[in-house]
């Protein structure tokens, strides 16, 4: 009998920010995307609520390694280390060594890094399972499709359970908070890319999932009307980035004009608790930084 549960982390604090999925099957037990070291405590009581550790689990399923989704797996494996760690080959070499991913986030969080993500030890080189999509996942009696789904990180990927209908997609469909129907794009730096990430959304349709389970946070049951939704505010935002950094005087200017658009427009669509609590999910500021560096980059192609 395939199971599969929802484990909250409650993020610094507040429940309903990230979510880890745990999947069971004839006693073999995996999840997907853990979450950062600052939650691994939260983590290891929501498995003990289900009768389970650390030492139980035989896998770790990420969509990609941004630190949010998967910064405790390296202090996992340090706990159980039988246990396999399944991602995409382009950040594989991250998560053996995260010292540059580190690097990077300390730039973006140069005061807050070790209270938002706590600690990101490195993975073994031999416990990663190197993905390039198109695989097939046999977890006990499960069976997961692995698709590259690129475009939010050059390294992402999404899982699908056909068999139940569930794709479980990290980040690409976006920030949409379970009993809400507002679909928020997440968009931080560095490898933001709209055209790669249109593509995404057509390999996820193609699939014909029945619901979406989405890191931040829960399921989302009308994947095709939620994808078209998203992708839609997705490109509205690049446009709204664009805008701002061609009227600002200069970066600070633009991502103060951003934040204050896209902050009023979510306000139009969420009760005045749910506003803050979506825009501590996704980041307001990173989202404007990602997609800066993708027009940039666009730009400079173009040219």
């Amino acid at each position: 009998m395939n199971k599969l549960t929802i484990l909250d982390n409650k993020w610094m604090g507040q429940p309903r920010t990230i979510a880890a999925a745990l999947l069971e099957s004839e006693g073999h037990r995996a999840l997907v995307d853990p979450g950062p070291g600052s939650t691994l405590e939260t983590l290891r009581q929501q498995l003990q609520t289900h009768g389970l550790t650390v030492r139980d689990l035989d896998a770790i399923l990420l969509t990609h390694i941004h630190m949010d989704h998967a910064g405790a797996s390296g202090a996992m494996v340090r706990e159980n280390p039988g246990l396999r760690v399944y991602v995409h080959k382009i950040g594989a070499p991250h998560m053996a060594d995260p010292s540059k991913l580190l690097a990077s986030a300390q730039r973006l969080w140069p005061k807050e890094l070790q209270r938002l993500f706590g600690e990101m030890l490195p993975v073994p080189e031999e416990n990663l399972r190197i993905l390039d999509g198109n695989e097939t996942l046999l977890l006990g009696s499960r069976k997961l499709e692995v698709v590259y789904t690129p475009g939010h990180a050059s390294h992402h990927v999404s899982y699908f359970d056909h068999q139940e209908g569930i794709a479980f997609v990290g980040d690409t469909a976006g920030v949409r908070i379970e009993g809400h129907a507002y679909e928020m794009p997440a968009t931080p730096p560095p490898d933001i890319d709209l055209e790669i990430w249109d593509s995404s959304f057509a390999a996820i349709l193609e699939r014909k999932p029945s619901r979406l389970f989405l890191t931040h946070y829960g399921y989302s049951e009308s994947p095709a009307e939620h994808l078209l939704r998203f992708r839609e505010r997705l490109h509205l935002w690049a446009a709204l980035a664009e805008k701002s950094v061609r009227a600002a005087s200069n970066d600070s200017a633009a991502m103060d004009a951003f934040m204050s658009v896209t902050h009023a427009e979510i306000a139009q669509h969420l009760p005045p608790g749910e506003v803050e609590h979506y825009v501590f999910s996704a980041g307001l500021n990173l989202s404007f930084l990602g997609l800066a560096r993708y027009l940039r980059k666009r730009a400079a192609a173009a040219s």
